[in-house]
């Protein structure tokens, strides 16, 4: 899950497109099933705010909206957080789950791409966050360079991301599984837009710094995850590089694919329960 978000030039274009139609609908579909997924990582981002500090916060891949409401609520009278995402349909739902918990104005959604949108008026947030939603940019230091001119002259930055896959051996196991009979599954691309693009300590640096952050800090953080086991085929058969594939085999094949995948998540399977840990960097920097 989070492997195939993206954003950004010519792969901006095809997300886009991805995003506006069943890869965004399936993770509205499924928003109930994330937000308790990552739950422990959106409480860990939003507990590094003081409670009730106000100011304006922009939450990068908002996606369905949970985190951004949450610092919302947290941010208290005089805060406002407004959260961006490429998706059409996520925004869409995010903006629901505003109204359903009644954010009312400290809450907003924007459809854009964080990449290149003009931020207006600029230089306005004093907080730059995002779970999950900054490792898919196809031109990084553009991106951060712009969520730099987003930001105030003392703002934070705090970023949650994924370390690299030889420690989230979970996030690959569907794939790892599924390529016998999947042969045209994309090969993972060490620095590509995607999941693990920011899993190199040195390389956030630089991108950060270039782009005008300093004070840059990466502290990893493990973190345990649960699903109903009941949820896992949902999982691994909506998301990623298997979920995507499984939209155009024929039933055949998804055949195969399903129990071949579900007997290789076996190890992580409790009970009723599915639990692993994500392996992930918070990185914090300030602007500089």
């Amino acid at each position: 899950m989070g492997s195939d978000r993206g954003a950004g030039g010519t792969v901006g274009e095809e997300q886009a497109a991805r995003w506006n139609g069943p890869s965004g609908n399936a993770w509205v579909e499924a928003q109930d099933m994330v937000d308790a997924l990552f739950a422990p990582l959106e409480e860990l981002l939003v507990g590094t705010f003081p409670a009730g500090q106000g100011g304006r916060v922009l939450d990068v891949g908002c996606g369905t909206g949970g985190t951004t409401v949450a610092i919302a609520r947290r941010l208290g009278a005089g805060g406002r957080c407004v959260g961006v995402d490429i998706s059409e349909p996520m925004v869409e739902a995010a903006r629901v789950r505003a109204g359903r918990e009644g954010a009312g104005a400290a809450v907003s959604f924007l459809r854009a791409d964080a990449q290149d949108h003009v931020f207006e008026p600029a230089g306005v947030f004093d907080a730059v966050v995002s779970r999950f939603g900054v490792m898919f940019f196809s031109d990084p230091p553009r991106a951060f360079a712009n969520l730099r001119r987003a930001a105030t002259d003392d703002a934070v930055l705090r970023f949650i991301v994924w370390r690299g896959i030889a420690e989230n051996p979970f996030m690959t196991t569907a794939e790892r599984a599924a390529a016998p009979l999947l042969p045209g599954l994309p090969a993972r691309e060490p620095d590509a837009p995607g999941q693990f693009a920011l899993a190199d300590a040195g390389r956030v640096r630089r991108l950060l710094e270039g782009a005008g952050w300093g004070g840059v800090g990466l502290r990893p953080v493990d973190v345990e995850c649960v699903m109903a086991e009941k949820e896992l085929v949902p999982y691994f058969s909506r998301f990623g590089p298997v979920g995507i594939a499984l939209r155009d085999v024929d039933e055949a094949t998804r055949a195969r694919v399903v129990p071949t995948v579900r007997a290789a998540f076996e190890p992580y399977v409790s009970g009723e329960e599915v639990r692993f840990t994500a392996a992930c960097w918070q990185i914090d920097a300030h602007a500089g």
